[in-house]
């Protein structure tokens, strides 16, 4: 079980700071933490050729100027698309990039990385070098055709980059995520030790309030389900279970979950969620 914790709730850049720049670029998640972000969130699917990249949707269509599934592509057809350019956000150049309301700073990545896919293996060293602890969310996405193999690629990028073991010193601390519940049951038996949240878009028939399946250590229900059935998230804590809340934006729903007081809070616009917290 993980204990709820917090006056001070977490967080989270979903998809990177998405509200500004490209979702699940460089850039947009090097600004989510140059704006503070206690974490970041993003989506992962596995290549053709067995690569975990970050991005949301099984087709390449809404994000990029490729077409077709993800997964029929592999590493090297995903790098020669453009995943920046649909976005209105997008800086003409480095040195455009606002990272927050006083003005420009540092430049967050280099020209010719704004537009590129970006791994999972990218992202990890990325945050390991934002020089502070940073909480990484990682949601496999389901159903896939490749089924628990997004896991076990999941589990051997972690291995790889030390961060399954509980005693490293790495400043980077993940947590995974699924809306599949043997999607977490296949990472409980893979890496006992690794946090795990399940995702609810609506509560599961025949489970009780407040329990959630075996495997799962944090719920993560949407925030129209938290607006529904707010007292989900006492009956959660009530079990042992950490909160955390996606995806929440609009001031109203902020001052709802702080109230209820979520262990974790993820949102397009984390500057935003961040002053609003600091402020209460």
């Amino acid at each position: 079980m993980h204990p709820p914790s917090s006056e001070r709730p977490l967080i989270f850049a979903h998809r990177g700071a998405s509200a500004v720049l490209p979702e699940h670029t460089l850039a947009a998640y090097r600004l989510a933490l140059a704006q503070g972000a206690d974490g970041v969130e993003c989506d992962v699917r596995l290549t053709r050729d067995g690569h975990l990249v970050c991005l949301h949707d099984r087709r390449l269509n809404r994000t990029s100027n490729g077409r077709g599934p993800v997964s029929e592509h592999s590493l090297e057809e995903l790098n020669r698309l453009d995943f920046a350019s649909w976005h209105p956000g997008l800086p003409t150049s480095a040195d455009d990039l606002i990272f927050d309301r006083g003005g420009p700073g540092e430049a967050a990545l280099m020209v010719d990385d704004r537009g590129r896919v970006l791994t999972l293996d990218e992202l990890i060293t990325a945050v390991g070098a934002a020089g502070r602890p940073v909480r990484l969310l990682v949601e496999t996405k389901h159903p896939s055709r490749y089924g628990s193999e997004v896991e076990r690629a999941l589990v051997a990028v972690l291995d790889r980059h030390g961060l399954l073991d509980a005693r490293t010193e790495s400043p980077v601390r993940v947590t995974a995520m699924s809306f599949s519940p043997l999607a977490l049951r296949h990472l409980r038996a893979l890496a006992p030790t690794l946090p795990t949240v399940l995702l609810l878009e609506y509560l599961p028939r025949g489970l009780p309030l407040g329990r959630l399946p075996f495997g799962a250590r944090l719920a993560g229900p949407g925030i129209s389900l938290v607006r529904q059935r707010p007292a989900l998230v006492q009956r959660l804590h009530a079990r042992g279970y950490g909160v955390y809340v996606w995806t929440v934006n609009e001031l109203a729903d902020i001052d709802l979950v702080l109230r209820l007081g979520v262990d974790g809070i993820i949102s397009d616009q984390p500057a935003d969620v961040l002053a609003h917290r600091d402020k209460r």
